[in-house]
């Protein structure tokens, strides 16, 4: 029997009831989320936030208690270790339920229960608190003027409700004249400056402008051009080549080079008394074929003319 007994029995005896429950306490404190149906998160919730209040008191006793209802180590020391530091601002209310619908078969309302301070998307830290105004009346009905209560703010406006217009401090005013008064002789004395230059002037500063950029210009291009020597002609190199040939360069102590030297010149020497023979032995040839040619000619022709008697 109930004998009022308010809170929720799940259909299970004392013992199953206390190590489900501490079994599921013990999973939202590690994984932080946990799906189940909206009555055992309603019971969850009685549960478990008496245990997170407990933990802000991290002392040997806390300890003890709060592992006398998980009865699971590794979700006591995160509860003292991460969750109490995440939590320790937050005055009760550290879980939150989220309805998912019912589940199909037996139609249960399902839900996700979760710690309120690791949902990013629910969390209240990216929105920026607006600086408040304060209203205050002074002199009476006719002014109303409206000032921030932040630090380092300054009064937004002060306007009169019976003409409509706004007031100025006279100290403001006379900052603007002021103001006013410079941009006006410093636009004056431009003025006079530009009508008093003579038009000679802005002439020859033109030119000397233009010269300045020609000249810029040219020594850009001398610095980017690099140095190229003079190209020389075919015949001066066919000329070194030759006096290079003819007259070697020979040191004074080096046997061997002169000796090189000495074999150029003989080599030199052959070649030219080769040259003339091979060219007349050619020359000799081609009159003899041309006489053999010319004979077999006339035969042939006094062939014909006995063939023809």
């Amino acid at each position: 029997m109930r004998h009022s007994k308010k809170f929720n029995h799940l259909g299970r005896k004392t013992a199953h009831r206390k190590a489900m429950l501490a079994n599921m306490a013990a999973s939202l404190i590690v994984y932080k989320r946990i799906k189940t149906t909206v009555a055992k998160a309603k019971a969850l919730r009685v549960y478990v936030e008496p245990l997170i209040t407990k933990s802000k008191d991290d002392t040997t006793h806390s300890r003890r208690v709060i592992f006398s209802y998980l009865k699971d180590k590794e979700a006591v020391t995160e509860l003292f270790r991460e969750v109490a530091n995440k939590v320790a601002n937050r005055p009760g209310g550290y879980t939150r339920i989220l309805k998912t619908g019912n589940r199909l078969g037996d139609n249960a309302e399902m839900c996700f229960i979760e710690l309120v301070d690791y949902n990013e998307t629910y969390s209240d830290s990216k929105t920026e608190a607006k600086p408040k105004t304060r209203r205050s009346r002074r002199g009476g009905s006719a002014k109303v003027t409206e000032e921030t209560v932040d630090t380092g703010a300054e009064v937004v406006e002060t306007k009169e409700l019976g003409s409509g217009e706004d007031t100025v401090d006279p100290v403001v005013e006379e900052q603007i004249e002021h103001v006013e008064k410079t941009d006006a002789l410093k636009q004056e004395e431009n003025t006079d400056d530009i009508a008093t230059e003579p038009p000679a002037k802005k002439t020859e500063e033109k030119i000397s402008e233009k010269t300045e950029e020609v000249a810029g210009s040219e020594e850009k291009e001398i610095i980017l051009k690099p140095e190229t020597p003079p190209k020389e002609d075919k015949k001066v190199k066919i000329e070194k080549k030759e006096a290079k040939k003819i007259t070697p360069e020979v040191k004074a102590d080096d046997p061997k080079a002169k000796a090189e030297v000495v074999k150029g010149e003989k080599k030199d020497k052959a070649e030219k008394q080769d040259k003339p023979k091979k060219t007349v032995a050619k020359e000799n040839k081609k009159p003899v074929a041309e006489d053999s040619k010319k004979e077999k000619k006339e035969e042939t022709k006094k062939d014909a003319k006995k063939d023809t008697e």
